[in-house]
């Protein structure tokens, strides 16, 4: 029996070869390959799907953060408040822009808590980093309330929820800028690095466009030391293609989850919880258990792979040892790190798959 895979990018390239390859061809007879009409359509329409009025591509979702991070102009001292439990790059955009991540503690839906952000504020907090983890948007009536009480900034990191709502609103589109990453496992996926930046204001957008260019606006007028990090002609037109499918693609992630949410019976496992006023898209589908590597080898031996997002929190890493946040001061997200497991789940996932996945979750006894 074939292994069941966590994520199957082909099965997204073939519901739609005929367009991608229509696109790729169209790039390819260009002549132009950097900079040119593909970016500047694919920013102007991910920029209305979002809601925002001005978007600005970047080679990759790290840089989108560092990037914002920069465009906001932090500077040695300022603090960033940033979820414990997310991947790496969140908390590396911040510090590789001069300022000092603080990490808060996530709530029962995997988001950053607002109460932890109010416990972590301090007069050198500049901002707060929003991370929507999985899919789900965390608290943003809150968080927003929260950053204009306290005159904070309020960058979100999108990685994971192109699409997902939080009341009316689309996630990217609460923040000062919001950040996105296109790396080909994401809903809006790549075929490649990619990643951008949007944000209502035109001065932030601006000064990203010029950062990622080296520096310039105009071509060898350098203002900045900036950096190398432009959406390429082939990712964008790529991503055009899929940004016209996001709704059916979403659906597609959401009747996937639905059947998860009503097959899955073991009372060892956790499964995920959809937040009030928020929609989940689903770029994972991560259950807990308490006796998780056990469990990830059971589903192994059945051939159905798994991954942990993530095993490692940022502040027990080697990276951030330097900021000496020892283990145990962020109980909720090192619990949640010995916990998580996301099952397969991915654009093209069939019903046999999925059954095969629920009866083997059902059939593990911790």
């Amino acid at each position: 029996m074939d292994e069941i895979m966590t994520n199957r990018l082909d099965r997204g390239f073939e519901k739609y070869r005929t367009e991608f390859e229509e696109a790729a061809l169209r790039v390819l007879g260009s002549g132009w390959y950097i900079l040119g009409k593909e970016c500047e359509s694919f920013e102007e329409a991910f920029a209305s799907y979002i809601g925002s009025r001005y978007c600005a591509g970047t080679g990759n979702g790290l840089d989108a953060l560092t990037l914002a991070c920069r465009a906001i102009k932090l500077e040695p001292g300022d603090e960033v408040i940033v979820p414990g439990n997310t991947y790496i790059a969140s908390v590396m955009g911040i510090s590789i822009a001069g300022g000092t991540p603080v990490f808060a503690e996530p709530d029962e839906y995997y988001g950053i808590d607002p109460d932890d952000i109010e416990r972590k504020i301090t007069d050198r907090t500049k901002a707060v980093m929003v991370v929507h983890l999985y899919g789900l948007p965390a608290q943003m009536d809150r968080i927003t309330d929260i950053c204009k009480k306290h005159s904070l900034k309020l960058i979100e990191d999108c990685a994971q929820s192109h699409g997902a709502h939080f009341g009316d609103t689309v996630t990217g589109a609460f923040g000062d800028i919001g950040c996105f990453s296109f790396y080909p496992s994401k809903n809006l996926g790549a075929f490649g690095d990619g990643g951008a930046a949007v944000s209502a204001s035109e001065e932030y957008i601006k000064r990203i466009k010029m950062l990622r260019n080296y520096g310039s606006a105009q071509r060898y007028v350098n203002e900045e030391v900036g950096i190398n990090s432009r959406l390429d002609e082939m990712q964008a037109a790529l991503l055009k293609v899929r940004l016209g499918h996001m709704a059916e693609l979403i659906e597609e992630k959401k009747k996937a989850a639905a059947f998860y949410d009503s097959a899955i019976k073991n009372p060892a496992l956790i499964l995920p919880k959809v937040r009030e006023g928020a929609e989940h898209v689903y770029h994972q589908y991560v259950i807990r258990c308490a006796d998780r590597d056990k469990l990830q080898a059971y589903l192994k031996d059945k051939g159905i792979a798994t991954i942990i997002h993530y095993p490692i929190p940022p502040h027990l890493s080697k990276a951030y040892a330097y900021l000496g946040v020892k283990e145990g001061s962020l109980p909720v997200t090192e619990k949640y790190a010995k916990e998580v497991l996301s099952i397969p789940m991915y654009t093209g996932i069939t019903r046999e798959e999925q059954e095969r996945v629920a009866d083997a979750l059902n059939s593990f006894e911790a």
